[in-house]
């Protein structure tokens, strides 16, 4: 059953159209998110869903009965009121329905066939079931730990951050649970820890969800289906990011367009999600399998758990076969440093090295240190204790607050201080627009003063600006607050491409996964852990670390088995002459498929190219040579690790 509908709906703010006749339609249980540049509309569809907004043209049905709640990006709150009174604020309805409730449940006691109360207790019934509002107490408690806003229970809420006030909306909405949930930019100020719990809670509580998100996981994770706003007009594609990518690249070769640069974003994106992704999940599943297996065991034999957590320790640190060239040029070395705020220790013990073509990412918990060991870094704090040496290099900086920026000046002022229309990038001197179009910036822009930019356009200024400096080492912030997809698109091919390190903040999943070599993992109380998975994969090991300790602390009671004599698993001596032989064709043959596929990537990159064999042909043969090579580096990997138990045997 459809809850809304948008008939023919048409907005413009004074020339610029934003949705020209658009229907939409969102039923009850869908989770639809909505993807597309910035200006795109894709706000302006959410207000006129929620109905602070008209439309210049067109209908919005909205269902008899039916609450639409959505995400206050400036949360507004009652003077003097407590964080934990302003998420109660938000539940007064859902409490006082409660609270009836439990009144005709002790007035039926003695008057248990009146046929009124027993209409309207299961009406209230009906109605705390819908919200799932039975125990609210126990939820509120639980929404205050993983919000991380149970420091600040009693706190005056009007004193809390931005980000930290957001969250307090966020909680009280998720536990009204309206009937249609409207989020903006959901993730903005959330951990990964906090992220996945609001993903839980949503799937959990079956929410009827629109939403907009640059997060890729959170996309691909929640939606049942992803509509893109692009000039005006509306697309539906069933499924999350991934599904979306797949059928938007189906619809450009359809069309035999010549969208270049969709296209290689399309296969850039594409490979990526197929390569990394799905490899990673394929080794996921069979260590999970050795994790289901060992688990059904463990119920017999408790020593088996800690075996287990080993295993897992060790796969969180493996090195995945890479090596570090001790050629390349040390940029900070760091020795048992520690550092305090105040009270709080940040930073204990910890010794790494970063090198010139490292790619770095900073991650854990808000307020676990992050931001610290970046001014650190930047040389804007020292270290209490341990040795720290910085080589002589040059840093760009990308900060939050777009410190770099001048509001008063225009983009052209920005770009060309000393005058001019012309800049320098990577060696080659270019045109303003020519650069800035890069970044997704109309030609009439280049007159328009950084102070009336919005948010994230000020953030692609930001962003131009630092990959248009010579540096050695670009350190970043959160670079993708702010940023829409293909934004984030762009950035990310900008540092894949930029030869010096990079070192980042970063809470979104996808882009450390897809930029990052190694993590800086702040666990709290000091404690950074240096790994080399993938987070994705990090965080899945460290979930099935924690429930293994949880396996720990329950009481076993294991069962009596006769005691037999059990055959000692013999580790392989030798290779078969097939593996040999393998073990030496394999990578020849990986390597000329490997090959074959860059050049057939070039192809799709060149018109003349593409023109003359066809983009359906292209993509096929592509397709084809790339099923065929994932199994032989699988067979090859196979090969290796047996290699590497007759060594350690």
């Amino acid at each position: 059953m459809a809850l809304l509908d948008l008939i023919g709906i048409h907005k413009a703010y004074e020339t610029q159209k934003i949705l020209t006749n658009v229907d939409f339609s969102l039923h009850e249980g869908e989770r639809v998110a909505i993807i597309g540049k910035n200006g795109g509309g894709k706000s302006t569809l959410m207000k006129i869903v929620y109905g602070i907004l008209e439309a210049d043209e067109g209908r919005r049905i909205l269902q008899k009965n039916i609450k639409v709640g959505m995400l206050d990006q400036t949360p507004r709150f009652k003077e003097g009121m407590n964080v934990k009174e302003a998420i109660e604020e938000e539940l007064k309805e859902l409490k006082n329905a409660k609270l009836r409730y439990d009144e005709i449940l002790t007035l039926l006691e003695s008057n248990f066939h009146n046929d009124a109360l027993l209409h309207e207790q299961s009406h209230l019934a009906t109605f705390l079931d819908m919200h799932d509002a039975w125990s609210l107490d126990e939820k509120i408690e639980k929404v205050l730990q993983e919000f991380d806003l149970k420091q600040f229970e009693n706190s005056d809420v009007n004193l809390l951050s931005g980000g930290e006030q957001r969250r307090v909306t966020l909680a009280g909405l998720i536990l009204q649970k309206p009937d249609i949930l409207l989020l903006d930019e959901p993730t903005n100020h959330l951990d990964v820890y906090m992220v996945e719990f609001l993903e839980e809670m949503i799937l959990k509580g079956k929410f009827t969800l629109l939403f907009i998100s640059h997060d890729r996981y959170f996309i691909d994770h929640l939606a049942t289906r992803t509509i893109e706003i692009d000039e005006g007009s509306l697309r539906s594609f069933e499924g999350g990011y991934e599904n979306y990518l797949t059928c938007k690249e189906l619809l450009i070769l359809s069309l035999q367009k010549q969208h270049e640069n969709l296209l290689k974003y399309l296969k850039g994106e594409e490979e990526w999600l197929r390569r990394g992704v799905k490899a990673r999940l394929k080794r996921n599943e069979g260590r999970k399998q050795r994790v289901f297996e060992l688990r059904e065991n463990a119920k017999k034999n408790p020593s088996l758990v800690k075996k287990l957590k080993l295993e897992l320790e060790r796969e969180k640190h493996n090195f995945n076969g890479e090596k570090i060239l001790n050629k390349q040029k040390m940029l900070f070395e760091m020795y048992n440093i520690q550092k305090k705020l105040g009270d709080k220790l940040l930073i204990r013990d910890f010794t790494t090295r970063i090198l010139q073509k490292d790619r770095i990412a900073i991650v854990g918990k808000n307020g676990a240190g992050k931001s610290t060991l970046l001014k650190i870094l930047l040389g804007d704090l020292s270290v209490d204790s341990g040795v720290f040496n910085k080589g002589d290099f040059k840093i760009g900086y990308f900060d939050q607050q777009r410190s770099m920026l001048d509001e008063n000046k225009d983009l052209i002022e920005t770009f060309c201080p000393n005058g001019g229309d012309r800049v320098d990038v990577k060696g080659k001197n270019m045109h303003v627009f020519g650069y800035l179009k890069n970044f997704l910036f109309p030609k009439e822009d280049l007159n328009k003063k950084v102070g009336v930019l919005s948010g994230g356009e000020k953030n692609r200024v930001a962003l131009a600006l630092l990959f248009a400096q010579e540096v050695d080492c670009l350190i970043l912030d959160e670079p993708t607050n702010d940023l829409d997809i293909p934004t984030i698109n762009i950035l990310e091919e900008y540092i894949q491409s930029f030869n010096g390190a990079v070192i980042f903040v970063s809470h979104d999943r996808y882009f450390v996964d897809k930029i990052a070599q190694k993590l800086y993992v702040f666990k709290g109380e000091g404690v950074v852990e240096e790994s080399y998975q993938g987070y994705s994969e990090y965080l899945e090991i460290e979930k099935e670390i924690k429930e293994l300790e949880m396996m720990e602390t329950s009481e076993y009671t294991p069962k009596e088995e006769p005691k037999t004599q059990k055959t000692k698993e013999t580790p392989p001596t030798k290779l078969s002459y097939k593996e040999q032989r393998l073990l030496e064709t394999l990578p020849l043959q990986i390597q000329t498929l490997e090959d074959e596929i860059k050049e057939i990537k070039a192809c799709l990159s060149n018109p003349a190219c593409y023109q003359n064999i066809g983009l359906t042909q292209l993509s096929k043969t592509l397709e084809e040579k790339e099923a065929s090579l994932e199994p032989l580096i699988e067979e090859l990997l196979l090969i290796e690790e047996k290699v590497e138990m007759m060594q350690k045997a």
